[in-house]
C-alpha cells in the first residue's frame, strides 16, 4: 500500500465494533503513572490490581480517593484537618456538598509551581504556533514572570478576589498568560474565541459582569483576515459594568486600542520590577472559591454560565492527565481546541502535571495537525473526533508522511469516534500507541468516560469509566442496568462538578439542569452502553436519540453506516416523533466533491442501513444540503433541527452566533 494509499472501503467498512485494535506490553502497564498510583495505595494498605478494582475503590471509598491524590501529587496548598466532604450528597441546593472545607488552595500556584525548581525552570513550558509557521516559546521560568507581570498589572485597575477578567481571545500565549494572572489573585476567568459574534459573547458575559476585558484586534483563519474591532466595541458598550479594557494588537501589530482602553505591553508594563520578585505569589483560596466560568454550548437558550472552583479542577486534572492519559514531565502535550472549548481548559491542565502545552491558532486544513505534532514533537495528540474522521476521509497518512515517532498516546473527544475512526489510527497515524475516546463535558470540565493505558483499545469502544466517576447507565425504570442502552448518570459527586451557575444563589437553574429527573443523582442527557466489563459505548445525546417503533438507537450508529459511503462528507438524522406519536425519519446529507445525490445512491444508502441497523430506521426521505449545521467546537445541532422541523422559529431553536456555519439552517425548514 503506498504511502498516500487509503485502504479500500471494504477495509473500513469491515471493522467490527469491539475487535481489539492495540494491547498494552508489561512495560507500558510497569511504567504508566497509575501503576505508580496503585503500588503507592498498596503501600498504605489499599489493593487494587487492575483498572475495575480500582475504579470499584474509588467510586466506593470516595473520600479515601479525593484525598489520596492530595497526598500523592503533593498538591500545593493547606490541605488542613477537616473531612474531604460536608453537608449534602450533591454539590446543588439544598444542603450542597462543600469538598475540602477548611482547605486553601490556588489553581496558580500549582500550575507554575515548576517554575522556582532550578532543575525545570528553563526547559520549556509552552510551544505556540500559528498558521502560517509562526512559533514562540516560553520557559517555566519566563511564563511565571509574564504572569507575574499581568498579575500586578491587574492588580494596579483594582482587580482582586471574586471580580471577573474576561477574554474575547484566541488561543496564544496572552490567553493562557491572563487566566494565571486572573486566578492568583482569585479573580475569576471566563473567555470566548473571537470567532464568536458579538450577540453570542454579550449573551455570554453580560450574565457575568466583567471589571476588565482583554481582547484581540483581530485574527487570521484559513488565510483569511478577520477585524474584530468593530466587535469588540459592541461588546464593550454592553458591559457597563467594564472598568477597564486591554487590547491586544494580533491581527496589525500597529493596531491602536479604542478610546479609552489600553494595550496589552502597558498593562504588564506596569508591574516594573516586581514581575522578576513574585513569580509564584498566589492568593490561598477555599478549594471551592471560583476559578472560571464556562457555558453550555449556546445553541438553544441563554448559555449557562457554569463555574467550577480551583481545588476541583486541580484535582480533577492531575487525575485525569495522570492517570487516564498518561501525560508527565517530559511529555508535549496538544488539543486542538479554542478558548471557546473547554479542551482550552484541560489542554492548559498540562502545565499541573509537569507537560509542556503546545498552543495552536489557526485552521486544521487537510493534514495540518499532523504536521504541527512532528514538527514540536508532540507525544499526547488531541482533537475532536470530526477532525479524525474528516483525515480518515481525505486519505491521509500521516504516520508515513510524517515522523511521529514521539507520539505516545492519541485521544479523541467532542462526538463518538465510530469503529472505523479507531482503525484508521492504527492503519495511517500509529500502529502502537493507546487511543482513547473520551467523553464528558463543559458541565464537569473533563472526561468521565475514556482511556487507560492498562487495558486494550477496542474499535468504537470508549476503554473505562473515569476513576473517581460513578458513571451508570439507567433503564426505563431509574434502575442501573448493564449491557443495555441507557440514561448517562453519575450517582457519586466528584470535586469538578460545578460548584453553581453564576447568578443562580438558590442553585434552581443548577438543580433543573442534571437533577430535575432522578433526584440526588446527575443525569447528563448522553445514552451510554456499559458493558460487563466495564468498556463503554457513547450513543448520542438522549434527547436527539431515534426511537422508531420502540427500537432505541443512539444518532452515532445512524452517522457510522451513512458516512462510510465515499460520497457522503457529513450528514445529520432526525426523528421527528414527540411522545406517544411518530414521527418522520430524516436523512441530511452533503456530498462529497464530485458526487451526486442519485436515486442509485439512495438506493445503496436505505438498504445498507436497513442492513446495518433495521427496517425501522429506513429514513422516510434523504435530502441533499450544502452543509450540516455545527457547532463552534464541532458538534452537529441535531436538537436545535429537530426543533426547527417541528415549527420552532429559527431565532429561537438555535444561537446563530455561536455557530460554526449558521447560513445552512436555511436549508432546514418544517414540512408544508
Amino acid at each position: 500500500m503506498g504511502a498516500d494509499a487509503m485502504p479500500a472501503d471494504n477495509e473500513l467498512t469491515s471493522v467490527l465494533e469491539g475487535a481489539e485494535l492495540w494491547k498494552p506490553s508489561a512495560e507500558v502497564i510497569a511504567d504508566a503513572k497509575v501503576t505508580r498510583y496503585m503500588t503507592w495505595l498498596r503501600d498504605r494498605g489499599v489493593v487494587a490490581r487492575s483498572h475495575e478494582e480500582l475504579w470499584q475503590w474509588s467510586v466506593t471509598e470516595v473520600d479515601a480517593f479525593w484525598d489520596s491524590l492530595w497526598s500523592f501529587f503533593d498538591v500545593r496548598g493547606s490541605r488542613g484537618d477537616g473531612p474531604v466532604r460536608s453537608r449534602g450528597p450533591m454539590p446543588v441546593s439544598p444542603d450542597p456538598l462543600r469538598w475540602f472545607p477548611g482547605s486553601t488552595i490556588n489553581y496558580a500556584g500549582n500550575a507554575l509551581s515548576r517554575a522556582v525548581d532550578p532543575a525545570v525552570r528553563d526547559r520549556t513550558a509552552v510551544i505556540f504556533r500559528v498558521e502560517g509557521g509562526t512559533e514562540r516559546t516560553l520557559t517555566w521560568a519566563e511564563l511565571a514572570r509574564e504572569v507575574a507581570a499581568v498579575r500586578a498589572g491587574l492588580r494596579d485597575l483594582g482587580v482582586g478576589r471574586g471580580d471577573r477578567v474576561a477574554g474575547y481571545l484566541p488561543n496564544i500565549p496572552e490567553a493562557l498568560i491572563v487566566f494565571l494572572a486572573v486566578a492568583s489573585l482569585g479573580a475569576i476567568w471566563s473567555s470566548c474565541s473571537p470567532d464568536f459574534g458579538a450577540p453570542s459573547v454579550i449573551d455570554r458575559f453580560t450574565q457575568i459582569e466583567p471589571k476588565v476585558l482583554v481582547a484581540v484586534d483581530g485574527y487570521r483563519y484559513n488565510g483569511k483576515p478577520h477585524d474584530r474591532l468593530p466587535v469588540v466595541g459592541d461588546i464593550r458598550a454592553a458591559l457597563p459594568t467594564l472598568e477597564a479594557t486591554v487590547l491586544i494588537p494580533y491581527l496589525d501589530a500597529d493596531a491602536r486600542p479604542p478610546e479609552g482602553a489600553m494595550t496589552y505591553a502597558d498593562l504588564a508594563k506596569s508591574a516594573g520590577d516586581e514581575a522578576g520578585t513574585a513569580a509564584l505569589e498566589t492568593e490561598p483560596l477555599p478549594f471551592d472559591h471560583p476559578l472560571w466560568i464556562l457555558y453550555s454550548s449556546g445553541t438553544t437558550g441563554l448559555p449557562k454560565p457554569i463555574v467550577h472552583g480551583h481545588g476541583g479542577v486541580v484535582l480533577e486534572h492531575l487525575k485525569s492527565l495522570s492517570f487516564h492519559q498518561d501525560i508527565g514531565p517530559g511529555d508535549v502535550f496538544f488539543w486542538y481546541t479554542t478558548t471557546g472549548w473547554m479542551m482550552w481548559n484541560y489542554l492548559i491542565g498540562g502545565l499541573l502535571v509537569g507537560a509542556t502545552v503546545v498552543l495552536y491558532d489557526g485552521a486544521p486544513n487537510g493534514d495540518t495537525l499532523w504536521r504541527l505534532a512532528a514538527e514540536t514533537g508532540v507525544t499526547y495528540f488531541g482533537a475532536g473526533a470530526p477532525y479524525i474522521v474528516s483525515s480518515m476521509k481525505a486519505g491521509l497518512r500521516p504516520g508515513a508522511k510524517y515522523d511521529l515517532s514521539r507520539l505516545r498516546g492519541l485521544g479523541s473527544t467532542g462526538s463518538p469516534l465510530p469503529p472505523e475512526g479507531f482503525a484508521w489510527v492504527y492503519d495511517a497515524v500509529a500502529a502502537d500507541i493507546p487511543l482513547g475516546s473520551f467523553s464528558g463535558g463543559t458541565d464537569v470540565c473533563t472526561g468521565f468516560v475514556g482511556g487507560t493505558p492498562l487495558l486494550p483499545v477496542r474499535a468504537g469502544v470508549i476503554q473505562c469509566r473515569g476513576l473517581g466517576a460513578k458513571v451508570e447507565a439507567y433503564g426505563d425504570g431509574g434502575e442501573p442496568v448493564v449491557d443495555e442502552v441507557g440514561e448517562l448518570v453519575i450517582t457519586e459527586p466528584m470535586p469538578s462538578m460545578p460548584v453553581g451557575f453564576w447568578g443562580d444563589p438558590e442553585g434552581e437553574r443548577y438543580r433543573g439542569s442534571y437533577f430535575d429527573v432522578y433526584p440526588g443523582v446527575w443525569r447528563h442527557g448522553d445514552w451510554i452502553k456499559i458493558l460487563p466489563d466495564g468498556g463503554c459505548v457513547i450513543y448520542g445525546r438522549s434527547d436527539s436519540t431515534l426511537n422508531r417503533g420502540g427500537v432505541r438507537m443512539g444518532t452515532s450508529d445512524f452517522y457510522r453506516v451513512v458516512e462510510a459511503f465515499g460520497e457522503i462528507a457529513d450528514s445529520l438524522v432526525v426523528d421527528t416523533g414527540r411522545l406517544g406519536t411518530e414521527g418522520r425519519l430524516l436523512l441530511y446529507v452533503t456530498m462529497a466533491p464530485g458526487a451526486a445525490l442519485s436515486d442509485e445512491l439512495v438506493g445503496r444508502l436505505r438498504a445498507a442501513l436497513r442492513s446495518a441497523l433495521s427496517p425501522r430506521h429506513v429514513p422516510d426521505e434523504i435530502q441533499e444540503v450544502p452543509g450540516i449545521p455545527r457547532t463552534l467546537s464541532g458538534k452537529k445541532l441535531e436538537v436545535p433541527v429537530r426543533k426547527i422541523l417541528l415549527g420552532t422559529p429559527v431565532e429561537r431553536a438555535a444561537n446563530v452566533d455561536a455557530l460554526a456555519n449558521p447560513e445552512v439552517l436555511a436549508y432546514f425548514t418544517p414540512p408544508e
